[in-house]
């Protein structure tokens, strides 16, 4: 009663695991064509395999496409005049269905307009829903493509890319309940994605059919709903990615990130920074979150590439012949911000640059291949397009924590080592950490009170041991130095509905992924694995100083008596002032 292919020599069926496919097709001169359009159509069909259906088959759980706006294409098909291209910002809106549309189109409007900006036009964006299921379509929104720029097309680049962010999260956060969502508003890149079968995405969308619209390169995703149900607006790619994997860190980075909010402080986005808040949008997925913060990382004033490696840094902590410099480079970014770790393969691109990077642990596939007549093709696996192998002078697979960059502006592939030697470079950052770090192990040593030993059974009860615990997991630790090998399962009751008084701890619990959680832990992957962290005062993600890294450096997460003292007494002496 299903397709499942049946188990024949080495192939068994069992092993069978699903993940999203992401690829991008990119022309290395940055030559837009409607050859480029086609191809990443093409290899967004062959990832169809990839994505998820639902019940019914004509129902996914997402594909998309990101390409360069097409200017030529789009003056062709408004009825009103656009500023010169780069000077104008656009993108399509999902709206909600019915009568409602008018009213959020108003509220975008009236939201345009208080950031200081002109609504140029409304574009009617054609759709041709008939291949879609029935539940796909009854969630359908409303498409219409908005156009904005400044009074008289002054602003362009980077400050018209910030202001069409702050009206985009300003839009979603106010317009109509929260009911109108952008996949893209941008001067460089224009989205086209939906709750869509990868076939579907070209036949819904009839702009992508069209001869007019070209693009130097096309970033794709075929979508499998690992963590969260399909949905329009949650199809890939996003503003700036497209990913391969799970974030299995994500609920703490979002956490973290919220507190940081209360730091906020850049003039890059006017006078109020709040009115973007919250950075990460509640109920979105792993990727939508990653999106968001990289999207302020690299608008608040840090390069793409920056950004990123900030996110996803390679495994520096027990790299003994890395450079001290990029050393330094993790290292004091590991204070301004915690790793978005879980296996991953992630596509980024801000329509002039577009590249690649792995998880630390290289737990996602990711393969590329360079043309002699400048095509270069990434995708999570091999396949995805036809090349002439007599064609092809380069190709390889992403390794750990290594980036693959192509620049179109430069006209070439941007190796690993400059990225980050000039990334490195651009800070004292080694400087910065001899004068901000202090390790645990450097602080002086302090006096702590010592219980007498027969207060032990005191503190047992204290701190919620029981009898079973002391028999059956301590006694044996202490015999043989080791952890007492048992069943994994217990009857205990969770702490909520606990009859006995329970530690506070035991309310919370660690949360795993879901469905990729690989089996690491820091002994077996000692070189890809960190324990440590720091504790201390943060300052603001968006103004990285030499104060950023005054922290105190624990080697792991568990700390003893003494080691405990030496923080509750740091500043003592008076020497570490913000440390108290």
């Amino acid at each position: 009663m299903s397709h499942t292919p049946r188990r024949q020599g080495l192939y068994d069926p069992a092993f069978e695991h699903d993940a999203c496919g992401v690829a991008f097709v990119v022309d290395l001169h940055g030559r837009p064509t409607r050859d480029i359009v086609e191809k990443g159509l093409t290899a967004l069909l062959h990832l169809d395999h990839r994505g998820a259906t639902g019940a019914e088959a004509n129902t996914g759980d997402g594909a998309g496409v990101l390409i360069q706006v097409p200017d030529r294409f789009l003056r062709e098909v408004v009825d009103f005049d656009l500023p010169p291209v780069g000077h104008y910002a656009t993108g399509i809106a999902f709206l909600p269905a019915g009568e409602a549309a008018s009213d959020a189109t108003d509220a975008v409007d009236k939201i345009v307009a208080s950031e200081g900006l002109t609504v140029l036009g409304w574009r009617d964006v054609p759709v041709q829903p008939d291949s879609l299921g029935s539940m796909a379509r009854d969630v359908m929104p409303v498409f219409r493509q908005v156009f904005v720029a400044a009074p008289d097309a002054a602003m362009a680049g980077l400050d018209l890319e910030r202001a069409a962010y702050v009206v985009r999260k300003r839009i979603e956060h106010e317009a109509v309940e929260g009911s109108v969502y952008f996949p893209s508003l941008s001067s460089r890149t224009l989205v086209y994605k939906g709750m869509l079968t990868t076939p579907q995405l070209r036949e819904f969308y009839p702009d992508l059919r069209d001869e007019r619209v070209e693009s130097a390169l096309a970033l794709v995703h075929s979508r499998f709903s690992t963590n969260t149900f399909p949905s329009w607006p949650l199809a890939h790619p996003y503003r700036y990615l497209a990913h391969n994997g799970e974030i299995n860190t994500v609920q703490g980075n979002r956490n973290w990130m919220r507190a940081r909010e209360a730091l906020l402080r850049s003039d890059l986005f006017g006078p109020d920074i709040e009115r973007i808040f919250p950075i990460c949008t509640p109920g979105a997925s792993d990727t939508a979150t990653f999106d968001e913060v990289l999207e302020l990382l690299h608008l608040g004033g840090r390069s793409l590439p920056h950004a990123v490696l900030m996110m996803i840094p390679e495994a520096w902590e027990h790299h003994d012949g890395m450079d001290p410099d990029k050393r330094a480079f993790y290292q004091f970014h590991a204070s301004l911000m915690e790793p978005w770790d879980g296996p991953a393969s992630v596509a980024f691109t801000d329509g002039t640059v577009i590249g690649a990077v792995l998880d630390r642990n290289g737990l996602r596939p990711s393969r590329y291949w360079v043309t002699s007549d400048g095509l270069v093709v990434m995708a999570s696996e091999v396949g995805v397009l036809d090349l002439d192998q007599s064609t092809v002078i380069r190709k390889g697979r992403l390794q750990p924590g290594r980036m693959f960059l192509v620049d179109t502006t430069q006209g070439r592939i941007v190796d690993d080592d400059e990225i980050k030697r000039d990334l490195a470079a651009e800070r004292p950052y080694e400087e910065w950490l001899h004068g901000g770090l202090v390790h645990l192990e450097d602080l002086p040593d302090r006096p702590h009170t010592r219980y007498p030993h027969k207060s032990v059974v005191r503190r047992q009860l204290t701190f919620g041991y029981t009898i079973e615990e002391l028999k059956l997991l301590m006694a044996p630790m202490a015999r043989t130095g080791a952890e007492n090998i048992g069943s994994m399962g217990t009857d205990t009751p969770i702490a909520v509905l606990s009859a006995r008084p329970r530690l506070l701890f035991d309310y919370f619990q660690q949360l795993f992924a879901q469905v990729t959680n690989p089996p690491l832990d820091a002994i077996r992957e000692e070189l890809v694995t960190s324990l440590g962290g720091t504790i201390g005062p943060e300052g603001n993600l968006l103004d990285p100083a030499p104060a950023s890294c005054r922290q105190i450096v624990l080697p792991r997460p568990i700390i003893d008596n003494d080691e405990l003292a030496k923080l509750v007494h740091a500043n003592d002496d008076g020497d570490l002032p913000g440390l108290q």
